[in-house]
């Protein structure tokens, strides 16, 4: 097939999902061979019946995907309801491997492919992780370091009931799962962060766990009041949802950060907490998030992907985006799915909405993360 097949559907009875996406997507080739599945959290505790269902009708038998608490496809995001989106591409079997899932360790599931690794060279994949495993960051990590950094794309499942994976012929829970795809597939991929930085580099002098308590020799609260302005700083409960801390990644060449949460101040002991470890003599600063920031940033990611796939026919794509973006910074419309379209044009995509963004080897938020297959 030139492009791969997707598709949507909204309801609660899994026979007639599947029979609408079956009808919005036409005969299935026999030579699809990867199916991508995303579903809403309501329809958590149905994933493996939809599985099978897939399978049966589209004889498929290597799936990956995972639950959201809203989905996405091509020019559309889907809230508050049981929703389903499917992807089925053509990849030749032998150029990706799927990813059971890992809950401690990766060494196993390397050592049983070493062969297959060692021919086709996998740089990149897509993982789905569990957020209730604490193992999840560094699972990424191990992972992407024992390929020769290795390049994943994916996202955190986001669920009010089960944290469903699918991986393996079932579903799952608990650590990562996804693909490899060897170096002979072509892919393209950025991602969005949605903030910019108020403020310099400051140090971090003095702090424990999460705790923030001296920047730069100076109280932490100090130096937050004079990076967000006299306003601000006059009424920091205005703080929340819209400043962040901003951590440099380090030996990153493009200025890249991760964005974590502000979630406390200290009036009378001037200091702050933010969403993660942090130890002394590391580096921060703080960014500002907003819908136009967010846009912008997003437009900027589109244009560059857009001169990257330049005289290539975009296949597919997958998205996965924070659960604070979306409706919350772009609008109710799926505008933040229509961006996409209006840059790159139009071509089968699905995604969903993440409790936290993976990118090269590490876990961010409030990001979008975008993977073409050309």
């Amino acid at each position: 097939m030139k492009q791969f097949l997707y598709s949507y559907a909204t309801g609660s009875d899994p026979r007639e999902l599947v029979n609408t996406c079956l009808a919005q997507m036409g005969d299935i080739p026999d030579d699809a061979t990867l199916g991508i599945l995303y579903l809403t959290d309501a329809l958590a505790r149905e994933a493996e019946h939809l599985l099978h269902l897939l399978e049966h009708a589209t004889g498929i038998t290597q799936w990956i995907g995972t639950v959201g608490m809203a989905v996405a496809a091509t020019n559309i995001e889907i809230y508050d309801q049981p929703a389903m989106a499917v992807m089925v591409a053509d990849i030749p079997t032998d150029n990706f491997r799927l990813i059971p899932t890992q809950m401690e360790k990766s060494a196993d599931f390397l050592a049983d492919n070493e062969d297959w690794i060692q021919a086709h060279h996998p740089t990149f994949g897509i993982l789905h992780g569990d957020p209730t495993n604490p193992a999840t960051p560094d699972l990424i990590t191990e992972l992407s370091t024992k390929l020769g950094e290795g390049f994943f794309v994916g996202g955190l499942t986001s669920s009010q009931s089960l944290q469903t994976q699918i991986s393996d012929g079932g579903t799952t829970t608990g650590g990562i799962s996804g693909l490899m795809l060897s170096s002979k597939e072509t892919v393209l991929a950025s991602h969005t962060q949605g903030c910019t930085p108020i403020g310099p580099l400051h140090t971090i002098t003095e702090s424990s766990s999460n705790v923030i308590s001296r920047l730069d020799d100076k109280s932490a609260l100090e130096v937050l009041k004079e990076d967000v302005g006299e306003v601000l700083a006059r009424d920091l409960n205005r703080l929340g949802g819209y400043v962040f801390a901003g951590l440099p990644i380090q030996g990153s060449d493009t200025g890249d950060y991760t964005v974590r949460t502000l979630i406390g101040i200290d009036m009378n002991a001037e200091k702050i907490a933010i969403g993660d470890l942090m130890e002394q003599g590391s580096q921060m600063m703080f960014c500002r998030r907003d819908g136009n920031t967010a846009s912008q940033d997003m437009l900027r990611m589109l244009e560059t992907l857009k001169t990257r796939s330049e005289g290539k026919t975009i296949r597919g794509g997958v998205y996965y985006s924070c659960l604070g973006r979306g409706r919350h910074q772009f609008g109710e419309a799926s505008e933040e799915l229509k961006m996409i379209t209006e840059v790159l044009g139009e071509f089968p995509l699905v995604g969903f909405f993440a409790n936290g963004e993976i990118f090269h080897n590490r876990l961010y938020g409030f990001t979008g993360v975008l993977n073409l297959f050309v």
